[in-house]
């Protein structure tokens, strides 16, 4: 699903802190330095935000920071164990099989939405029949694609025939039958993932009002937004789960700069940031003591191509592809620029996977390893840069992207003994920089962070590369990968499934439609206010869990 907006040292006083919010984000005149009802005391976590590019519909969420609130406001069928990332029931009371393709679903009774609704079968088939549907535009439309009936909903060409999904059937109050397309052993672990969860009646019946203000069933509601500057989550007390909020609240902050809101962690405005800058990394242990968390996590960063870009496209550019690969000095940028809170990649998945869920070091081969003199006569043989020149395209907004970008761009220009060959290209907002992938806009390579939705290696590949997936932002296609993808979903032993998925990963390896650079840790600091503050396996804060001094 999710495209991470990802992750700045400036020592500054408490009056420059605020003036760098004030010059850089006119918006945070009531939010970056304080002030509003969440200041200290009111037991409100003060976050650290990026704007998400669009309405928080969940099946139409498909980047991190507009996940972190759907993870806040909004309960599926399942959740990911923060620690460990593993599948747990959550509304449902049981998912049973006899063939891995018919399911009965059963929810747990008794619980609502924040607007008193309560939550049904129904909740879930309506949701799920709105985010397939070709004419409501979302996303993660793809994700229902193993549903049966989804080629009458969301036909490839023309209009659709029909309207809801024929393999959803309510059954009562707190059942629902899934019939699926083929095979798909790991199908539950999936509905932990947003576009899956339940919506009201709300939703569909007053949908301009719902997109002002989400009405979700999870332990916090929206109290209010404003685009740019803050939005306020409150713990809601009709919440019957097991993770009730141990806060009153959260106010997710926006700001434009990682080092802005680390100044302001510093100077006491703010209690959290999960994007600790990469120029803070050498002073942030002396900084924060204990309450900085550097943990692995299930991100991985990327360079893409634009495969809708001939001079980029085809097999027959991927020496040009892996030669690039091989410019890049991994090692030293990991090093120098990241003090080690990355690992050099050397697979399209992650660690966290560990080898009994997928991850195998070493698949992407030589393509990943540095060798200037083979890049060099890799780039040569495919005629060089296009244009003799290219630019790698990133938003400057969070992240620290511009260090490694720019490290990168060194490292190819050293490796083609030019200064020019290679440069970065920054995109203001993390907004704009997806609208423009959105639009089929760049004209080179582009940074694509991807943060896994839930713990499965075919969260690491089918939603990047498999033909028309919902985050396959390159637009690369190969018939074979798909194949091997549908392969591995069918496959009734996860040992067979991961085979599979392997051999398709080495299809990557071969094409390199997109450059491993490197495994990403997860990073926070916090204030003394807080207590209990932890990263879940997807490097996102563990919100309700925190508690407020």
């Amino acid at each position: 699903m999710r495209t991470a907006s990802h992750r700045r040292r400036t020592r500054r006083t408490l009056g420059a802190g605020c003036a760098a919010a004030l010059v850089g984000v006119v918006a945070l005149t009531a939010t970056g330095c304080g002030g509003g009802d969440s200041g200290s005391g009111s037991g409100i976590v003060r976050s650290s935000w990026g704007d998400p590019p669009g309405p928080l519909e969940p099946a139409n969420t498909n980047e991190v920071q507009g996940g972190k609130v759907l993870d806040m406001i909004f309960r599926g069928l399942k959740t990911y164990d923060p620690r460990t990332g593993a599948a747990k029931d959550a509304l449902a009371d049981q998912i049973t099989t006899s063939d891995q393709r018919n399911y009965t679903v059963t929810i747990k009774a008794g619980r609502r939405f924040a607007n008193g609704e309560k939550v049904t079968a129904r909740s879930f088939v309506d949701a799920w029949n709105y985010g397939a549907l070709l004419d409501n535009k979302q996303r993660n439309a793809y994700f229902f694609e193993y549903i049966e009936g989804y080629d009458k909903v969301h036909p490839a060409s023309g209009s659709p025939t029909a309207k809801t999904l024929s393999g959803l059937r309510v059954k009562n109050d707190r059942t629902f039958t899934v019939r699926l397309t083929q095979k798909f052993s790991t199908w539950p672990t999936t509905l932990g993932y947003n576009a899956y969860v339940p919506l009201p009646r709300a939703f569909f019946t007053h949908h301009a009002a719902w997109l002002k203000r989400p009405v979700g069933n999870g332990p916090y509601t929206v109290a209010s937004y404003s685009k740019g500057a803050v939005m306020k989550l409150r713990a809601w007390d009709g919440y019957s789960g097991p993770d009730k909020a141990r806060n009153k609240g959260v106010d997710l902050r926006v700001y434009t700069d990682s080092n802005t809101a680390y100044t302001d962690l510093q100077a006491g405005n703010l209690d959290l940031v999960d994007d600790v800058p990469a120029q803070q990394l050498k002073f942030v242990r002396n900084d924060l003591g204990n309450r900085y968390i550097n943990q692995p996590a299930g991100i991985i960063q990327t360079l893409t191509f634009p495969m809708y870009d001939s001079a980029w496209r085809g097999p027959a550019k991927a020496k040009l592809r892996r030669g690039i690969s091989m410019a890049i000095n991994r090692k030293q940028i990991t090093e120098r620029i990241f003090r080690n809170t990355r690992t050099p990649a050397t697979d399209w998945t992650s660690p966290v996977l560990r080898r009994e869920g997928g991850y195998r070091p070493g698949l992407c081969g030589d393509a990943c390893t540095y060798d200037p003199k083979r890049a060099r006569k890799l780039i040569e043989a495919a005629g060089g840069l296009p244009g003799g020149r290219m630019t790698i395209t990133y938003n400057a907004d969070t992240g620290s992207h511009k260090d490694w970008i720019d490290a990168i761009c060194n490292s190819i220009n050293s490796t083609l003994h030019s200064d020019r060959a290679c440069v970065g290209k920054p995109v203001g907002t993390f907004a704009d920089y997806r609208n423009k992938m959105a639009g089929k806009q760049m004209t080179g390579p582009f940074r694509a962070g991807w943060q896994m939705d839930y713990p499965l290696i075919q969260n690491f590949l089918q939603p990047l590369y498999y033909t028309g997936a919902s985050s396959n932002d390159g637009h690369w296609s190969d018939t074979a990968f798909d194949k091997l993808v549908n392969q591995a979903n069918a496959a009734s032993a996860t040992g067979a499934a991961i085979s599979s998925f392997q051999d398709a990963e080495k299809i990557l390896a071969e094409q390199m439609p997109a450059i491993p650079l490197w495994y990403q840790n997860g990073s926070a600091g916090y204030s003394e206010r807080l207590s209990d503050v932890a990263l879940n396996q997807f490097s996102v804060p563990v919100y309700h869990q925190i508690k407020v001094s």
